[in-house]
């Protein structure tokens, strides 16, 4: 257990070692202060925004794993193209279970920047606790992210590639909100689709929870999946 805690501070330090990682720190806040401020005065200013709040408020939920999913990505593939990964491969520990452990810090971190954003967001002013669901299962989007950079990227350069087309359907599933139920399933395939039509739904008043245990299923079965990948190839 220690040297799993001793890799995941290692990791964290690494991050505020690397100048164009910090960077990235700050995003959630930013739109945590674009929301609570920006958004309401743009709204009033230009009333027909009123309509669009609710994807508003959904994509920039998700700006907190794409954040630190992207940092934490960063380091993985650094530690494979500098063979450090090699190293952590010789350690007398569950290779899947060291690879979860160090993605708990991310999926944590874009756990609180969703939760704070929501709780500050004036809008809607949602329940605590389904706030605080919610905000977990969009904080697993970063450790999913993380986990499919990883897999895929040999160096840095591929990897801010790779990030940029994992955006891709993380976002676009916020359009199943304006097709009709047959044609929205197409979405599903993304974890995120779960996470907007659940906010929707708790933001109409309607049946969060079936989307949420949905959602946190789909979501397990994909980490699962992705770390005894990456626990295969990440470490050779």
């Amino acid at each position: 257990m220690k040297k799993l805690i001793t890799v995941a501070v290692n990791d964290f330090r690494l991050v505020f070692r690397d100048n164009s990682l910090k960077i990235f720190i700050v995003l959630p806040l930013l739109i945590l202060v674009f929301t609570r401020y920006a958004v309401p005065f743009i709204a009033g200013v230009y009333p027909v925004v009123q309509d669009y709040i609710a994807v508003i408020l959904m994509l920039a939920t998700m700006q907190g794993s794409t954040a630190f999913g992207f940092i934490y990505s960063m380091v993985l593939v650094d530690e494979k193209d500098t063979q450090v990964a090699k190293v952590y491969g010789i350690l007398p520990v569950s290779k899947f279970w060291f690879t979860a452990f160090r993605l708990i810090p991310p999926f944590l971190l874009a756990t609180l920047a969703t939760f704070f954003l929501l709780l500050v967001e004036p809008f809607y002013g949602l329940p605590m606790i389904s706030n605080l669901v919610y905000s977990a299962l969009a904080g697993l989007v970063a450790p999913l992210m993380i986990l499919s950079t990883a897999i895929i990227a040999k160096n840095k350069i591929e990897a801010m590639t790779w990030q940029k087309l994992f955006n891709i359907p993380l976002f676009l599933p916020v359009l199943s909100l304006f097709a009709p139920v047959p044609l929205s399933l197409v979405f599903a395939i993304s974890p995120t689709f779960w996470a907007y039509q659940g906010l929707e739904s708790l933001i109409e008043g309607k049946s969060f929870w079936f989307y949420m245990l949905i959602g946190f299923a789909h979501s397990v079965v994909l980490l699962t999946l992705l770390i005894k990948k990456l626990s295969k190839v990440h470490f050779k």
